[in-house]
């Protein structure tokens, strides 16, 4: 199905645009495609290439176009672009891109992120975990504000950020502390945020998932360095019998905050963790 072609507007998302980064692979693109079988339009920015110091395999421009072809698939139109969210002018590129397509932008999930947790330790690990999480977060919503503001019709902006962004988690390294402190500088972005842009109804919050079955989860090289830090691999993670929740379950959540069901949540922490942070 073309996009000239794309079937009427349906579901929890219908008549909706929804801009996600991070969107080739892993978690954004079971956000993806879940919200286009809710029918919305979509706009999906992803880097398709390695950082040096994230030790398993980023996604790559197959990926991305097979996302996009997923969103077809499912009657809706899409934007697919390759940027890196800490490149401010790619990421308009790729935004205005999608502005051009729709004419508007409802929803943003922030979702672009790494986990530079390496064994052999690097102070790079630091900057990348900042520069990707955190200031490729605020790039992601600086660029989205003027449109979503200017449009006058409210929007819903997700960002996604991890059990480490509320509890001390991530080990003595680097790449550890860089994580975690990303991921506990998103929510202050997120509250902030939320009390900006209330006035023009556009609610922002986080989502704060366990670990999630995903390739980066599951590679090996992430699982070595579980093992070698006694506070991260000491007894079971989460309060419910479970190791790891599905990204189903993190884009269902995500899905609640974009769709107007969530009309009037915004500044709230929501954690998708099997009882991770009530055992801490």
């Amino acid at each position: 199905m073309s996009d000239e072609e794309a079937a009427p507007a349906q579901g929890r998302l219908g008549g909706k645009v929804a801009c996600v980064t991070g969107a080739a692979g892993g978690l954004g693109r079971d956000v993806v495609r879940r919200m286009a079988g809710e029918g919305a339009d979509l706009v999906i920015v992803d880097i398709c290439r390695s950082v040096d110091t994230v030790p398993y395999p980023l996604s790559t421009p197959e990926d991305l176009s097979d996302a996009a072809g997923e969103v077809r698939d499912l009657g809706r139109r899409v934007v697919a672009r390759q940027a890196d969210v800490r490149d401010r002018d790619a990421l308009r590129e790729a935004y205005d891109a999608g502005l051009a397509e729709f004419g508007r932008i409802d929803v943003v999930v922030a979702n672009a992120g790494i986990a530079p947790l390496l064994v052999e330790d690097q102070v790079q690990a630091w900057h990348d975990a900042i520069d990707v999480n955190l200031t490729g977060t605020f790039h992601t919503i600086e660029t989205a504000i003027p449109s979503m503001v200017d449009a006058g019709q409210g929007g819903s902006i997700v960002i996604v950020s991890s059990t480490a962004g509320l509890v001390g988690i991530g080990g003595a390294s680097n790449g550890g502390l860089g994580y975690a402190a990303s991921k506990h500088g998103l929510v202050g972005l997120m509250r902030t945020y939320a009390n900006n842009l209330a006035p023009h109804s556009i609610r922002v919050n986080s989502v704060h998932p366990t670990g999630v079955a995903t390739p980066m989860v599951a590679d090996p090289v992430m699982a070595e360095f579980v093992a070698q830090d006694p506070i991260l691999s000491e007894g079971a993670p989460n309060a419910l019998p479970v190791d790891v929740i599905e990204p189903l379950d993190v884009s269902n959540a995500i899905l609640w905050l974009a769709s107007d069901e969530a009309r009037y949540v915004t500044g709230v922490t929501l954690p998708i963790d099997a009882g991770f942070i009530n055992r801490r």
